[in-house]
């Protein structure tokens, strides 16, 4: 063999060689366990094989190419279409909604040339009938008879047969990324078969090496290898961004289409980790409307959602969802931040704009507002309000008895025996310093008013003296009614206020204790 044929060689088979090798390793090794990986590389490994029957081919005498044609490249070739059919089937997803009967025979029915071939081989090439070659130029080329061209035929057809499914698919499809990987495969074979016809059809002689169109087989690879690198549809995530993917703080979750969590970030698993609940099904801890928004395939950008304990823990998460393609299925990718200590301090500064801090009752403010809103009620429905003004009786002995700390914790139980004494009808309400303010709505009796302060007036001087020792350190309370009193809010809080200083000086009616 001369040494530029050998050079030629080396270029136009040795090239494809190395070529599908890498194609058909490196998709192995992405995903071995992937039905759609293993196909794919079995596909690159089988056109390899063509090539490599051609290799061998050139550099033998020429009465070798019938039986290396029959038995290996023959064999090879006829195994590529079943193989596509089944990736094509598989990869667009088709297999799941087969009619009944084609689940029986499924996969099966692309392999029904493999007896064939196996049969073909052990028999030495008797199955298919030899092909007749001549010489032309460095090149063993075939014969272009009849027989030629009706293979060529058959074969330029089942390359078009390929279509079909990925147009169904592509119709059934409502992700935009998934259409774009079906046109871009289609015009991978599109290309194929235009490079089939001419170079196939057309008897170059010498000028080319035989079977031309063999490096169509190169063109639909290479479009599968550019797919995979565009839409990365047979990997999980690129590997450049694994190391974001793990230092990322915020939980990143990856679901199937059945909201099934696939994969999660360190991150996510540290906070799902904490959920007293199975966090593997996102619909067991996604709100029902988010959960059909992510079913319809919408996409979520700044959501907030709640979630609440049986123990009481609280965890506000704000959500953003969006679409990948993994395996050529829909897949949800979902971001989670936690802002439960961001939420909690928005409404502490939305609590404090109408509550008092250390009493957490209503300040004056909001008391002015409900107050309003109750009298203008009570004007309406005919009804009467009492209206009570609580006040501490020695309060600086307190603080200076016992310290400025164990005022504050008063002025707390006061607080808190008020909010459960105001009933649904009533408002609390801390005016300022040692002064507290209550209405009761709902046409409240005197006799009512006056066992509600006896029993705050009891239950505080209760605490005092268990707490401090203090017998001497109680509360006044007055009230005034609405609209005996007075029909306007300075009325009833004048009038209560006057009742209140006679309580404190003891010329009241005054239930006591």
């Amino acid at each position: 063999m001369e040494l530029s044929f050998a050079l030629l060689l080396l270029a136009t088979h040795g090239l494809p060689i190395l070529f599908f090798a890498y194609m058909s390793t490196e998709v192995l090794v992405r995903n071995q366990r992937s039905v759609e990986h293993i196909l794919l590389s079995v596909i690159s490994f089988l056109y390899l094989l063509l090539f490599a029957a051609e290799y061998v081919r050139a550099q033998v005498p020429i009465e070798y190419s019938p039986l290396l044609s029959s038995v290996w490249f023959s064999s090879a070739g006829i195994l590529i279409p079943g193989t596509c059919f089944h990736f094509i089937i598989k990869f667009t997803r088709l297999d799941r909604n087969l009619p009944k009967y084609m689940k029986y025979i499924y996969p099966y029915v692309f392999y029904l040339a493999v007896p064939f071939v196996i049969a073909n081989i052990v028999s030495g090439a008797q199955l298919i009938s030899a092909q007749e070659f001549t010489e032309a130029g460095h090149w063993k080329v075939p014969v272009y008879n009849t027989g030629y061209y009706m293979a060529m035929t058959g074969s330029i057809l089942t390359d078009a047969l390929y279509l079909i499914p990925l147009m169904i698919a592509k119709k059934k499809s409502d992700f935009q990324e998934q259409r774009s990987i079906y046109n871009q495969l289609a015009f991978g074979i599109v290309a194929a078969i235009i490079w089939h016809c001419i170079f196939g059809y057309i008897n170059f002689g010498g000028a080319l090496p035989p079977y031309p169109y063999l490096y169509s087989g190169v063109i639909w690879c290479y479009f599968l290898r550019m797919t995979m690198k565009k839409h990365d549809f047979l990997s999980l995530y690129d590997r450049r961004y694994e190391k974001l993917y793990n230092m990322n703080p915020h939980a990143i979750v990856l679901a199937d289409p059945h909201l099934t969590v696939k994969h999660a970030n360190p991150a996510a698993v540290r906070m799902l980790g904490s959920f007293p609940f199975s966090a593997d099904r996102l619909e067991t801890w996604l709100d029902p409307e988010l959960t059909k928004e992510i079913r319809d395939r919408k996409k979520i950008s700044g959501r907030e959602f709640e979630l609440r304990f049986g123990d009481g823990k609280r965890l506000v998460l704000l959500v953003n969802a969006d679409y990948v393609l993994v395996d050529n299925e829909t897949h949800t990718l979902l971001i989670l931040q936690d802002i439960t200590v961001q939420k909690m301090q928005q409404e502490e500064i939305a609590f404090l704009a109408y509550h008092d801090p250390l009493t957490r009752l209503p300040n004056r403010r909001y008391f002015h507002e409900q107050l309003d809103a109750a009298l203008e009620q009570a004007r309406r429905n005919d009804e009467t309000l009492a209206l009570l003004l609580i006040d501490f009786d020695n309060f600086k002995l307190l603080n200076d008895t016992c310290g400025h700390l164990a005022g504050d914790e008063a002025l707390r139980q006061a607080a808190q025996i008020l909010r459960d004494c105001q009933g649904k009808s009533g408002v609390a309400a801390r005016m300022g310093g040692d002064e507290f303010v209550m209405y009761i709505a709902g046409s409240p009796s005197v006799q009512n008013i006056e066992r509600l302060v006896g029993d705050i007036k009891r239950r505080f001087g209760e605490y005092v003296s268990g707490k401090f020792g203090l017998t001497s350190v109680g509360l006044s309370i007055g009230y005034s009614f609405y609209p005996a009193d007075g029909a306007e809010v300075q009325a009833l809080i004048n009038a209560a206020d006057n009742a209140m200083y006679l309580v404190k000086h003891g010329r009241s009616r005054d239930p006591g204790l």
